[in-house]
C-alpha cells in the first residue's frame, strides 16, 4: 500500500473516530505477511486462516494496550507468533502427541493440504524445518523467509540478538545436515 503510514495508523489507532478505519488498513497492509508466517508454522492452510483471524481479533480486543513503543508490525508478529504456539500446543495437548507426533501430524496436513502447491524439494524442506526445535524454527522462519532483521527478531521474541544469530546458525546447519542424510 502506497500511502500506508505507520506512524499515522498509529495515531488513528488511539482515536475512536478514527480507529476502525484505520485497524482495516493495518488488516489490509499485514494480512498477508502474517498469513504465511503463520501458514510456515503451522503448515496447514486452514489452521493459517484460523489463526490470522484470531490474531487480528486478539490485537482489535487489545488496541488500548498498544501505545506505540514497539512497532505495530512488532506487536502484530509478536500476537501471531503466540497463536500460533498455542496453537501448536493445544494440538499437542488434544492429542496428546509428542513433539515429534506433532510435527508427523502438521506434515501430514501440509501432504494433504489442496492449497499446497510445491514439489518434492518443498516437502523435503519443509520436512527439514519440522526436525528443528521450535524456537529454531520461528527465528528460520523470521530471518530465512522474512527476511527480518535480527533487532526486529530480538523485540519480537525478547531474546538477545547474539542468541538469535546463534539459533539461525544452528538451524541452517541442521537444515544443511537434513539434505546431506537424504541424498
Amino acid at each position: 500500500m502506497e500511502n500506508y503510514n505507520e506512524d499515522e495508523i498509529t495515531q488513528q489507532l488511539q482515536d475512536p473516530t478514527t480507529q476502525r478505519k484505520a485497524f482495516e488498513e493495518v488488516v489490509k497492509q499485514y494480512s498477508q505477511q502474517l498469513y504465511w508466517q503463520i501458514r510456515r508454522m503451522v503448515l496447514s492452510h486452514e489452521d493459517a486462516n484460523d489463526i490470522l483471524q484470531n490474531t487480528f481479533i486478539k490485537a482489535w480486543s487489545n488496541l488500548e494496550y498498544f501505545r506505540g513503543e514497539a512497532k505495530l508490525s512488532t506487536w502484530l508478529y509478536r500476537i501471531a507468533l503466540n497463536e500460533c504456539l498455542n496453537f501448536l500446543n493445544k494440538q499437542r495437548a488434544q492429542n496428546q502427541l509428542s513433539l515429534d507426533d506433532v510435527d508427523t501430524t502438521l506434515l501430514g496436513k501440509l501432504e494433504s493440504d489442496p492449497y499446497f502447491d510445491g514439489d518434492e524439494i518443498q516437502k523435503e524442506f519443509q520436512k527439514a524445518l519440522l526436525q528443528l526445535p521450535e524456537k529454531q524454527r520461528i527465528i528460520f522462519n523470521l530471518k530465512y523467509f522474512k527476511e527480518m532483521k535480527y533487532e526486529n527478531i530480538s523485540e519480537i521474541l525478547g531474546t538477545s540478538v547474539g542468541a538469535l544469530k546463534a539459533s539461525y546458525h544452528h538451524a541452517v546447519k541442521k537444515i544443511a545436515a537434513f539434505f546431506e542424510e537424504t541424498d
